[in-house]
């Protein structure tokens, strides 16, 4: 005879089970926020923490380095695209925040930028 009372605990313990996989795989890949980041708001993350980042002084030194390419993005849509060094995140550590306005722009910084990283300097890209 079936005992509804074990049916039930076994799939309670199967769902806390399957929900703590998912919570550790949330964990180390960051998949649920890079689709809600990209599919709804048009936004991409490193999703590093302080520590892997930067310093501020590197971040400033490779910006400033490669002041072609941040004009080649700002000349994707003038006035609507734009880089930032955001040191206020991590103090004494920095990235870089691409703010663009519309998907059709941030393709376009892609391209320019081809590669995960600027230079080597983390970044992030938001859809304002």
């Amino acid at each position: 005879m079936i005992n509804p009372k074990k049916i039930l605990l076994r799939l309670l313990a199967l769902a806390m089970l399957i929900c703590l996989g998912a919570l550790v795989i949330e964990s180390q890949t960051n998949i649920i926020r890079r689709l809600y980041d990209n599919l709804v708001l048009d936004n991409t993350n490193h999703y590093l923490s302080c520590n892997e980042l930067p310093t501020e002084k590197e971040t400033i030194s490779v910006l400033q380095g490669h002041q072609d390419v941040v004009h080649a993005i700002e000349a994707v849509n003038p006035g609507l695209v734009g880089i930032d060094i955001d040191s206020l995140t991590c103090p004494g550590k920095a990235d870089l925040l691409i703010w663009y306005a519309s998907h059709q722009n941030r393709l376009e910084i892609e391209n320019i930028i081809q590669n995960d990283t600027f230079f080597g300097i983390p970044y992030r890209l938001e859809n304002r």
